[in-house]
């Protein structure tokens, strides 16, 4: 077996954990999130042409796993997590294209990330007998993508931490629909607070000693490792066609998704460029544009997943260029995009194209429409995250039709939901955790 890769912590104050290690804890014990030692570097050619997501995901991810007891299961976490098509599809405009990430079992972009961690923590043993509750704080998809991927998974619990009325009701009703061993709790306050909450009971030792926890947000290296596989393998079909980089637009608002992105660059595959689309919420867009990093308080926009004033994963951003904010704002662009222009965007696109898409692909739409009106001729993706249909009570009345409901989110919706009450206090849910109310 070869020499394992390890994982330090971005605040540099915890020993380096294995990969395997890295994924149960979550979050380091310094607060800090793990990073690997260095990224590792690959070629176009270390890929089969002919390869699935799957088989993608399988090469590219194999130099984090080496050495590590899931090594060898990295193929069939692969094939059970990845078994969902993200396809590339062209608009209907010159060298424009969408990438589609939002074809698995609940309609967004987190299924990636959220069936791949719990394949890798279903294979891996553990010493404590009692129960591992996964904390989960979501600003509206990753609950249901969390909750989906360990519906039912012995030995496991699932807390979901969301902001009450500040999701799509039908992101809501998902989020409470699973019962068993996922549990929804509606926190009165903003998507920070319920973050700001999880990283609190996680980092807390005495808590930990009387409930085993573990994170499934983007924090975790389980969840974004794997986001990595659609852009390389976007990338690389798109490399093989027309030998050029494909350059991608992502909307983001914890960095988990866009991190991805540029992890893939990083290693040296075909990616160009990569623009940030945020909403309202300008911590990201005022950093890029040379202001001091300053997390504020959260908004509330159409685009609610992106509803974050703190992003986590700013720590693992800078951590990539070595903290040099200068060489970062280099290498990447944010800027944000406003409801009523997230409205334009849906409705134009609607009309015009045939095209509709969700706020938060509609932020990426209209990136890609303003670097076209500013001459910009090179080949693009932006990022679809989710189905129009879990926002159909912003999309419906400005495209002024039905939008279709996939078959397993309309299997969801079918299912009775509840959720919890819970206040936006560290307090409460160390209480909560220690004391659950009865199912």
């Amino acid at each position: 077996m070869s020499a394992a890769l390890r994982f330090p912590s971005t605040r540099g104050r915890a020993p380096a954990a294995t990969l395997s290690a890295a994924m149960a804890a979550g979050l380091a014990p310094d607060g800090g999130l793990y990073v690997p030692r260095q990224l590792p570097a690959l070629a176009p050619a270390d890929f089969d042409p002919h390869g699935s997501l799957a088989g993608t995901a399988a090469t590219l991810l194999a130099p984090f796993f080496a050495g590590d007891p899931l090594a060898a299961e990295l193929p069939a976490i692969c094939a059970e997590a990845l078994d969902f098509p993200v396809p590339l599809r062209a608009l209907p405009y010159r060298d424009a294209q969408v990438l589609e990430l939002f074809h698995g079992p609940t309609a967004a972009f987190k299924d990636a990330g959220a069936r791949f961690l719990a394949a890798c923590l279903r294979r891996l043993p553990r010493a404590d007998e009692r129960p591992l509750t996964i904390l989960v704080a979501t600003s509206g998809d990753t609950g249901a993508a969390v909750g989906a991927a360990f519906h039912r998974q012995p030995g496991v619990r699932v807390a979901i931490l969301y902001p009450d009325g500040l999701v799509s009701p039908r992101q809501a009703h998902q989020l409470g629909c699973f019962g068993d061993n996922v549990q929804a709790l509606r926190v009165a306050g903003r998507f920070d607070d319920c973050q700001r909450m999880v990283k609190a009971a996680l980092n807390d030792a005495g808590l930990q000693r009387d409930v085993p926890l573990s994170s499934a947000n983007s924090i975790s290296l389980g969840r974004l490792l794997p986001q990595m596989s659609y852009y390389a393998h976007a990338a690389l079909a798109f490399w093989r066609e027309r030998g050029e980089p494909l350059h991608f637009i992502v909307p983001t608002g914890n960095l988990g998704n866009a991190l991805a992105c540029l992890w893939v660059r990083a290693m040296g595959l075909p990616v160009g460029d990569i623009r940030l689309a945020c909403n309202a919420n300008a911590t990201l867009p005022a950093f890029f544009a040379g202001g001091d990093y300053a997390p504020r308080e959260a908004v509330a926009t159409l685009a609610n997943a992106m509803d974050v004033g703190a992003p986590s994963n700013f720590e693992r951003l800078r951590w990539t260029f070595g903290g040099d904010d200068t060489a970062l704002r280099c290498a990447l662009r944010a800027e944000s995009v406003d409801d009523a222009t997230i409205r334009h965007t849906i409705a134009t696109h609607a009309c015009e194209h045939g095209e509709v898409f969700c706020p938060h692909t509609a932020a990426a739409v209209h990136l890609l429409d303003r670097l076209r009106e500013r001459g910009d001729t090179r080949p693009w993706a932006a990022v679809a995250t989710a189905h129009p249909a879990k926002f159909e009570q912003v999309v419906e009345p400005l495209v002024a039709r039905p939008v279709p409901v996939p078959p397993a989110l309309a299997a969801m919706l079918q299912r009775p939901a509840t959720a919890g009450p819970l206040a936006a206090t560290d307090a409460a849910l160390k209480h909560w955790l220690r004391e659950p109310p009865p199912a």
